[in-house]
């Protein structure tokens, strides 16, 4: 029984891990007769797994089926799925962290005792640096608009703006973005003619989705690259265009996500369009980066803020 047992968990194994192969060579590499193999194909339905033959090769392949079956994981993937778990269970969807830490809680029992070591050393050795709580995101919402989205069928919504006050609205999505510890949806805006960035937690779906519509060619061709730039420069009070005197690919690793969006300009140039609280930090932003800029567009503030901060680096020089 135990040497049937070692052989099923390594059939299930190859079919896992190498697609579609024929009875003949799954006989080779298990060292068996092609009826063993049907029998132990067999013994895998019984059990939930959707193993198919495919006619004409006498080959099997493992398919989706109706409910989940127990999975085969090496250690590498088993590490990542414990890893993935803990971090799902501190995340942004509401609900999540109970599902996560119920299926983590069955991942750890069963665990190696060397890769449990691992893990915990992984997960002892780790701070996590600005884990203030985030809105949550339901998940009912995040699938009924992912399904729109995929569907391509407008959505019409409720939401809630940043200062209160709720209004219906209809769009055309394109995607779902996450940034940071927010969920974002990117849509056509019907009410407003235009592209538009949505908070999820501020959104409610209205049932059911309207009709199906040909998709738009987003700004920037990239959805992330979208959200990016409305939260780097559209979302604050003070924003600015500089110059750098550098190519955008040798200053990108010095331009963290959401400081702003680099946009290339030639060989050794590019332009970074920024925005900030206040222009203080427009200057400490742009100073960050460590190249030599032109200021291209900001406000009157931000021409005071640069000089009065190279008049305190001249300062602290002292007199030549």
């Amino acid at each position: 029984m135990a040497e049937t047992s070692a052989r099923l968990l390594a059939l299930l194994s190859l079919l896992q891990t190498h697609g579609n192969r024929s009875g003949a060579d799954l006989a080779d590499r298990l060292g068996v007769t092609g009826r063993t193999v049907r029998r132990d194909v067999d013994r895998l339905r019984e059990l939930g797994y959707p193993v198919h033959a495919t006619r004409g090769t006498a080959g099997y392949s493992l398919g989706a089926g109706a409910r989940m079956p127990p999975l085969l994981l090496d250690d590498e993937e088993a590490v990542a799925v414990v890893v993935g778990l803990r971090t799902g269970a501190d995340g942004s969807v509401s609900g999540m962290e109970d599902v996560s830490l119920r299926a983590l809680a069955k991942l750890e029992q069963i665990l190696p005792a060397r890769l449990r070591q691992r893990v915990n050393t992984l997960h002892g050795s780790t701070v996590r640096a600005g884990a203030e709580p985030g809105p949550r995101v339901c998940p009912k919402v995040l699938m009924a608009v992912a399904e729109a989205c995929r569907r391509g069928e407008v959505l019409r919504f409720d939401y809630t703006g940043p200062r209160g006050g709720t209004a219906v609205r209809s769009a055309e999505p394109h995607s779902l973005v996450s940034f940071g510890r927010r969920w974002y949806l990117v849509a056509f805006d019907h009410h407003r003619d235009g592209w538009r960035t949505f908070r999820l937690d501020r959104l409610t779906p209205r049932t059911p989705t309207g009709p199906r519509f040909t998709r738009r060619e987003i700004p920037h061709g990239d959805a992330a690259v979208y959200v990016s730039h409305q939260l780097s420069s559209n979302a604050w009070p003070f924003r600015a265009v500089v110059e750098l005197h550098e190519s955008a690919e040798s200053v990108a690793d010095r331009v963290w996500p959401g400081m702003g969006v680099l946009e290339a300009a030639g060989p050794d140039r590019c332009l970074l369009h920024l925005g900030a609280e206040t222009p203080d930090d427009l200057v400490w932003m742009i100073t960050s980066v460590r190249t030599d800029f032109t200021l291209v567009s900001g406000p009157p503030e931000l021409n005071d803020a640069l000089r009065a901060q190279a008049e305190r680096c001249a300062a602290a020089l002292g007199p030549r």
